[in-house]
């Protein structure tokens, strides 16, 4: 089963590969979102919907674990929180923001990963590093760069997804610190705060009705096959490399994201063609993705409390 591979048999080039093929799966998470939201389910109840799914996969594999095993909780409890935190936030930023905007925000998370990785880990910078950010960060602001039709203020989306990147930055930083925590569990307890979170921003914040139980019904197969294929076995590969590779490599892996879900988006959806230059910027971030993976391997070691 994937929860229990080996994935420190791996050296750090594979990891690397493995790690963007599952972050551009992410790239695709929009579609369900829009899916749902378009069968009645508005804002936030999508993605209290598409991750309270995975929630009840997760629960018997959670309670036979624990009922066998001796686990310290706090650690895969922090690490879970302050990712859920993250992606609850991003995922809000999908709905409230553009695709575009959402996804490019949040991927400020290199720059906050280095950094956290370089004080908390004591994290090496080389060249090769500094190369895959500058590339990702000038291929961020490419692609955010926006034609006079796309020029719009700054929303409640945008923010969401920006502070997104920073609670991800931490989170990331927390499984590296603790690469022996279960991930099994960290996974639930990100999904867990997630649902809660966007469930109390739908409520409190944002102030969205509660969706009718038609449209539940008729968003239950999109939101259960999307996150039981995709967001669940992509998580958990993500959640189990971050425990073994830097956080700031992590962080420009995951960048791979961006490409798919903003050229996904300029295909499918009518206002957000890519321009010239946005191509351009996707084409960077590739390379810094390109950079982590072909470059100078990273030994997978533990981290020494």
């Amino acid at each position: 089963m994937l929860i229990n591979y080996d994935f420190k048999k791996l050296s750090s080039g594979t990891l690397s590969a493995v790690m963007c093929v599952s972050a551009s799966l992410w790239g695709l998470y929009w579609v369900p979102l829009r899916l749902i939201e378009g069968l009645g389910v508005d804002g936030p109840w999508c993605v209290v919907l598409i991750n309270a799914c995975p929630l009840i996969v997760l629960a018997p594999f959670i309670i036979l674990y624990t009922s066998r095993t001796q686990m310290d909780l706090k650690r895969p409890l922090f690490a879970g929180v302050f990712t859920g935190l993250g992606f609850a936030l991003y995922t809000i930023g999908l709905i409230e923001t553009s695709v575009v905007r959402a996804t490019l925000l949040f991927y400020l998370t290199p720059i906050w990963s280095t950094i956290l990785g370089f004080i908390v880990l004591s994290e090496p910078v080389n060249k090769v590093r500094g190369l895959a950010i500058l590339s990702g960060v000038v291929g961020c602001f490419l692609l955010l760069n926006p034609d006079k039709n796309q020029s719009i203020p700054l929303n409640t989306g945008d923010l969401s997804a920006a502070l997104s990147g920073i609670f991800w930055a931490v989170g990331a930083t927390l499984m590296r610190r603790w690469p022996d925590s279960s991930t099994l569990l960290t996974t639930g307890f990100q999904m867990l705060t997630t649902t809660i979170l966007a469930a109390l921003l739908a409520m409190v914040v944002l102030q969205y009705d509660l969706p009718s139980p038609k449209a539940v019904a008729a968003s239950l197969p999109v939101a259960f096959i999307s996150s039981a294929l995709i967001l669940l076995p992509s998580t958990l590969i993500i959640f189990r490399i971050s425990q073994l590779l830097y956080p700031g490599r992590v962080g420009v892996l995951m960048m791979s994201e961006v490409a798919v879900a903003v050229a996904s988006a300029s295909i499918f959806l009518s206002g957000e063609q890519m321009t010239i230059l946005q191509w351009i910027g996707a084409g960077a971030i590739i390379l810094a993705a390109c950079f982590e993976v072909l470059g100078p391997n990273e030994k997978v070691t533990q981290i020494v409390n």
